[in-house]
């Protein structure tokens, strides 16, 4: 059965009928086709034939004045008035198997590691697949251990659950990304580097994430150089990726760098396909495409695994209330802050505890558990009201016993927060350390009195 599944699944990729047609226009990033508006619908794939023959893949994202608008999937150069164009082209759909583990590919699927080629799968996958009814997934499951204390203790993370990660540029999103790759207890790793540095992609893998991380994990990169329908078509592999191996009954942790990189690109392909902008330029479908790529991660069906999504978030000038970030907000399960002035006094994870919130809770962690992190809390959410008053020694100590408890344990939790990059904590180990904080905040004892020295009576005479 296995050879016939492969075997329909080549049939269904053989190329069907071609037609033609030629380049009427091209202005900044489209390019207008005449002679295939009856034969195409938007989404299809197309090839465009440069002067020196080089087929150059686009994609059919709107129809205007009778002609058919395309968007290349490379740069335009060599493209003129009359180049052939004909119908077929790259795939919507790819046939991935359990050995694309520990490989890293583009948006279309293919390999840039330098490791040979792919092995193809028996079953053709859609990129832009629907997530399962909302009727028939299961709840989130269990705490998902990740070996990050933060996380554990203060914004734990479920399996099926979607969290956010909102930072600025160079606070540690990667990083925390990695963390999370190398010492979770999911099965399988999907990384979608969406728009990322290209130097940084190196980095990513080898120092980041590791032979360890690689070896349970596929990359889907795209950098920023590349044009905006690879970043979202990079962004679609990696959600289609991830919802194989939940059908394989893996759980799978789901991991995005970018989401608004993936917005941004939206962003130029709506606008070059005549959308009206609306805040800050981005037009309607952004703001339709963020959930439609968002809630295929998630619970799957019953006899499958999960999807435990990661998405992070860029925060364009500190601003969470942009419109990219409010959307994702609204739309996940939950969202870590990380903050550049912690990173900046050099605590990593740059997490701040208070503006984070995980929607699995209460129900994630035991009585005990919440207890012990509702107390932490409290104690950190005391010392930020005070800090500037404690710092500019405004604050007599003894004047209110909770702040002076607050100023006690801040250096503490502090510690306990801070976690080197290789470093892994397991849940209950992390409680049992962060519940000795509390229990070591015994009120200090008060001063002893200073002894009363009776004058003696001076002898007579």
């Amino acid at each position: 059965m296995t050879v016939l599944a492969g075997l329909a699944a080549d049939v269904q990729h053989l190329p069907g009928p071609v037609f033609h047609g030629k380049v009427s226009s091209c202005s900044g990033m489209t390019v207008e086709v005449e002679g295939l508006e009856r034969r195409l619908a938007v989404g299809d794939a197309c090839r465009v034939f440069a002067r020196d023959g080089r087929p150059l893949a686009c994609e059919v994202i709107g129809f205007s004045v009778g002609r058919a608008v395309l968007m290349p999937f490379g740069p335009l150069d060599g493209l003129g008035l009359g180049c052939r164009v004909e119908t077929g082209g790259e795939p919507a759909s790819f046939r991935p198997s359990l050995s694309w583990l520990g490989r890293v590919v583009d948006g279309f699927g293919r390999p840039v590691d330098g490791r040979g080629p792919l092995s193809r799968g028996d079953e053709n996958r859609v990129l832009r697949a629907a997530p399962p009814h909302a009727y028939e997934r299961r709840r989130i499951g269990p705490r998902l251990e990740t070996g990050l204390r933060v996380v554990d203790t203060f914004v734990p993370l479920c399996r099926g659950q979607r969290l956010g990660v909102f930072a600025g540029s160079g606070v540690g999103k990667s990083t925390l990304l990695a963390m999370l790759a190398r010492s979770s207890a999911a099965d399988v790793n999907v990384i979608g580097l969406i728009g990322e540095r290209g130097r940084e992609v190196q980095e990513f893998i080898q120092d980041d994430l590791g032979p360890e991380g690689l070896a349970r994990s596929v990359v889907v990169v795209a950098t920023s150089d590349e044009p905006a329908l690879m970043r979202r078509q990079a962004a679609w592999l990696t959600l289609g990726l991830a919802e194989y191996f939940r059908d394989q009954g893996r759980d799978v942790l789901c991991m995005m760098d970018s989401v608004t990189r993936f917005a941004m690109a939206q962003r130029e392909i709506g606008l070059s396909a005549g959308e009206p902008p609306t805040t800050k330029g981005y037009p309607p479908t952004v703001f339709a495409e963020l959930p439609r790529l968002l809630e295929r991660a998630g619970p799957g069906r019953e006899g499958t695994g999960d999807i435990t999504g990661i998405f992070t978030v860029l925060v364009e000038g500190g601003d969470h209330d942009e419109p990219v970030a409010d959307a994702v907000r609204g739309i996940l399960d939950g969202h870590l802050v990380l903050t550049r002035s912690i990173a900046e006094r050099g605590r990593y994870p740059a997490a701040d505890v208070l503006k984070s919130v995980s929607r699995a809770l209460p129900g994630c962690h035991s009585d005990e558990e919440n207890l012990t992190m509702g107390r932490a809390r409290a104690l950190l959410a005391r010392y930020e009201s005070m800090e500037e008053l404690v710092r500019l020694g405004a604050y007599k100590a003894g004047s209110d016993p909770e702040l002076d408890l607050a100023i006690r344990a801040n250096e503490p939790l502090e510690s306990f927060l801070r976690q080197g990059k290789t470093e892994t904590t397991a849940s209950a180990d992390a409680f049992a350390r962060l519940q000795g904080i509390l229990d070591g905040l015994a009120p200090e004892p008060p001063l002893p009195e200073a002894p009363v020295h009776k004058r003696l009576p001076r002898p007579a005479g």
